[in-house]
């Protein structure tokens, strides 16, 4: 007599019945609900537990809980803790997640307690979820304790997202205990937003040094390692055979950190100098350098972009990208760049960010005319700031101008200790000495009169150098 003929001539009055731990697979759960389907009967209450039937199974069960005849009221397959969390996410997607192979629970507020009852349903044998996505749900570093059991038991999970959750550090390091088991398969895990700094980066690169073997994308933008960070996943990257696709910068910035690798033969974001002079750099890559300036990760204090074929828009990009991170940049060279005034009021506006540290900038030879000066000398007047060395060597302000500088000069607030803006150092040499004689700025005169001065043949040269500049306006001289 079959299985199904037993079952079905035996259940007619039958309201309970507990078959949990009878090593009942697939074929006896398809039995079970064929039995069911054929009749109905009086069965309520089913118990199953601890019995594996695979998807096949539950979905077979699954189905037959559709059917508007069937009387089954309970049906138990799985612990308390995996059955709560069965019935709540059921609510949440409207299907089963056990007949799911992905889950995305983003934006719920799941607290310890239902992620606990989580984890329990993805330890169970009938769970056979690939991707697991729990953006924004309020998770902390107890949720990753709890994932980190996952990790060690489930073999079935490959994709972890965990963005947006405030794990910080402890969470990650919580989480470290599961990656480093050789029972974990995971391959992607996403953990972007997340507050992770240098320890939490040191955590997860001691957990793929002692199990490489499955991750192969790992996702950390929006989170702040500092140097010694990056420097520990950077060289985790470089051992031979690691196959980890590693992501912690915005598409763009991910771009320029590349195309920057190829000519200095090295990650930029492990440099405080970058010198990218006299490469002729497009808008769009200009962009893109303007997006890995503003990521958090990038810690440079010398910047050298002269002679790229920069113009105001570009200049625009960089500035507002030293705005957002402005802490760290301390020189800056834009020279032999088209800027104009509308990319040096731009610049100008930089230096008056209380947090701005830069104390050199060079933006000689940037067809800078009277209303960049203006800027300048408002923007240094309105916040001293930190900046000492200023080069326009190659500019032409007009005497409106050099009259703005001149007076920014003679302010004791002023930090500005350095300021070229004549064409040479001859004429500069020979601009200071007429100062010191008369006591202003030959710049500022239109009359000269160094009577009675032994110039001697050197100086003469000098003072030559001077009145060829475009800011001499010497209309006579004695």
């Amino acid at each position: 007599m079959s299985n199904y003929y037993r079952f079905k001539t035996t259940c007619f009055f039958l309201y309970s019945s507990r078959l949990s731990d009878c090593s009942i697979t697939e074929e006896g759960y398809k039995t079970l609900a064929s039995a069911l389907r054929s009749n109905p009967s009086h069965l309520i209450e089913l118990d199953l537990t601890g019995n594996d039937p695979g998807q096949s199974g539950v979905k077979e069960l699954n189905d037959l809980l559709q059917d508007p005849n069937c009387q089954l009221k309970t049906l138990r397959f799985l612990g308390p803790a995996a059955d709560e969390a069965c019935h709540y996410v059921t609510g949440i997607v409207g299907k089963n997640p056990l007949l799911l192979r992905e889950l995305n629970l983003s934006e719920h507020e799941l607290g310890d307690t239902r992620v606990n009852q989580i984890t329990a349903l993805l330890q169970d044998k009938h769970c056979k979820l690939n991707t697991l996505i729990l953006r924004k749900c309020g998770l902390t570093e107890e949720s990753c304790s709890a994932l980190a059991t996952v990790l060690r038991s489930n073999p079935s999970l490959k994709e972890l997202d965990m963005s947006n959750n405030n794990l910080q550090d402890l969470g990650v390091k919580k989480l470290q205990n599961g990656l480093e088991d050789t029972n974990c398969t995971l391959k992607k895990l996403r953990l972007s937003d997340c507050s992770i700094t240098e320890e939490g980066y040191k955590a997860l690169a001691s957990a793929l040094r002692s199990n490489p073997s499955h991750l192969i994308e790992l996702d950390l933008t929006g989170n702040d390692p500092g140097q010694s960070g990056v420097k520990q996943l950077n060289d985790l990257l470089q051992v031979k055979n690691h196959k980890l696709k590693l992501r912690f910068l915005t598409p763009a910035a991910e771009k320029a950190c590349q195309y920057v690798s190829g000519i200095m033969g090295s990650n930029p974001l492990l440099l405080r100098e970058l010198n990218l002079s006299g490469n002729k750099l497009d808008i769009k890559f200009v962009n893109d350098l303007a997006a890995l300036l503003e990521d958090k990760h990038c810690q440079f204090n010398k910047l050298q972009l002269n002679n790229n074929s920069i113009t105001a828009e570009g200049c625009v990009a960089l500035t507002s990208a030293f705005n957002s991170n402005p802490s760290n940049l301390i020189e800056l060279d834009l020279s032999g760049n088209k800027i104009e005034n509308l990319g040096f009021e731009r610049i100008c506006h930089l230096l008056e960010n209380k947090q701005c540290r830069l104390e050199q900038l060079k933006v000689s030879d940037c067809s800078i005319t009277e209303e960049g000066y203006k800027a300048l000398a408002s923007a240094l007047r309105s916040n001293p700031s930190h900046l000492i060395e200023l080069d326009l060597t190659g500019n032409d302000p007009g005497q409106s101008g050099v009259k703005q500088l001149s007076d920014l000069l003679q302010d004791g607030q002023c930090s500005l200790k350095t300021i070229r803006f004549l064409k040479s150092s001859a004429a500069q040499e020979a601009c200071e000495y007429i100062t010191e004689v008369l006591g202003k700025s030959p710049l500022l005169l239109t009359e000269l009169d160094l009577s009675e001065n032994k110039l001697g043949d050197l100086y003469w040269e000098k003072l030559s150098a001077l009145l060829m500049d475009s800011h001499s306006k010497v209309e006579k001289m004695k």
